[in-house]
């Protein structure tokens, strides 16, 4: 009888310490995930967390340069990553990200191919990272105070609004920002001035740099997610921001009733599209994971979601059936193809033009 209770007990103990090694096996799988802020669903995570048993750790940036300066630096404690692809590239060039294994990625025929062309132009092959979501950069405004300021012709429809100093002169007293974004804006202005937006000679950057300190004492702050809020709130009433956060702002303010209407502008002119991508640093630790995590993105309801959240297009052609009509007939979400001839996208620039941007955006935001 002791021999028995003595074999019960030792086969309770190893069931329990088997039980124990396996919770702590599934308590071990983790993911450390670096995106943009306001940038995903509220139950993405949380939901992939409860069909694979993976622990996220999910933290924001909001700005491509805090994220190459991580990237560079090495060591990132990073496993998912989301650039932009034109910051992508550069990064390709030092050799900071892994090549994807496709086999590991069966939702990878979800995405639209066409995109996936385009993109070829940063990711050569479309070895290195796919598309997450993409957008235009323009102009946000509250539709009823750029009125008020500059009367009912006011030219939403034109990079005029927010770069002609006369204009942003009389829009001063009701909030205007700017995104952070040196290589954005001055992309923004360099075509605004009929130059080139991925010019290479430094005195085009001193012309752009000479427009923007004109502009500059009628800028509130430089910022790249302060705006949706403010938007929103009615605390700002001009913004050249990211497509999808200025119609987050649109929807916060309708949500909250506060009789704020905002509005989201591709200017005539043509505006820069960018594209997010996801992809895994070398140095990743937890790469099965980072797998996972990057084949749930692609599932067309997940990323359906994700844009009916958050207003960006996604590079999911698949789950185009899912996402509200609405948002899928957008054309600030989805521009149409008279919009789309008009965009254009940032290349790789020298490092030595990068040095010359970089001061000269010092410049810009000190007024000086």
């Amino acid at each position: 009888m002791f021999n028995q209770r003595k074999k019960w007990l030792s086969g309770v103990v190893a069931g329990t310490l088997m039980a124990i090694s396996a919770g702590s096996l599934a308590a071990d799988k983790t993911l450390h995930v670096y995106n943009w802020s306001d940038y995903i669903a509220p139950g993405t995570v949380a939901d992939f967390e409860k069909q694979t048993g993976i622990k996220v750790v999910y933290d924001v940036f909001d700005s491509n340069e805090v994220l190459e300066g991580k990237l560079m630096a090495g060591s990132t404690g990073y496993d998912v990553v989301v650039p932009s692809s034109s910051f992508l590239a550069r990064q390709l060039q030092s050799g900071v990200f892994q090549p994807l294994d496709r086999s590991k990625l069966p939702n990878y025929k979800n995405l639209d191919p066409d995109l996936m062309k385009k993109l070829e132009q940063h990711d050569p092959g479309n070895k290195y990272a796919i598309p997450y979501l993409w957008a235009t950069t323009g102009i946000g405004y509250n539709v009823e105070k750029v009125k008020a300021a500059l009367g009912k012709d006011a030219p939403v429809d034109s990079w005029d609004l927010v770069l002609k100093p006369e204009n942003l002169e009389k829009l001063k007293s009701c909030g205007v920002s700017f995104l952070d974004a040196p290589e954005e804006i001055f992309a923004t202005v360099l075509n605004y001035m009929g130059k080139d937006p991925n010019s290479s000679d430094a005195k085009d950057y001193t012309a752009a740099t000479d427009l923007l300190l004109k502009l500059r004492p009628s800028i509130r702050y430089f910022h790249s997610s302060q705006y949706i809020n403010d938007l929103a709130n009615g605390n700002t009433c001009v913004a050249i921001g990211w497509a999808g956060d200025i119609l987050q702002a649109k929807n916060r303010a309708a949500e909250a009733k506060n009789g704020v209407n905002i509005a989201y502008s591709i200017p005539k002119q043509g505006a820069l599209a960018f594209f997010d991508m996801l992809a895994i640093p070398k140095d990743a630790k937890n790469v099965d994971e980072a797998y996972q995590f990057i084949n749930y993105l692609m599932e067309p309801k997940v990323m359906a979601q994700i844009s009916n959240t958050v207003f960006y297009a996604s590079g999911v052609k698949a789950s185009l059936p899912f996402v509200d009509a609405a948002i899928r007939d957008n054309p600030g979400i989805y521009p149409t193809p008279e919009i789309m001839a008009k965009l254009f996208t940032l290349k790789v620039q020298d490092p030595k033009l990068d040095r010359v941007r970089t001061r000269a955006w010092t410049k810009v935001k000190s007024g000086k």
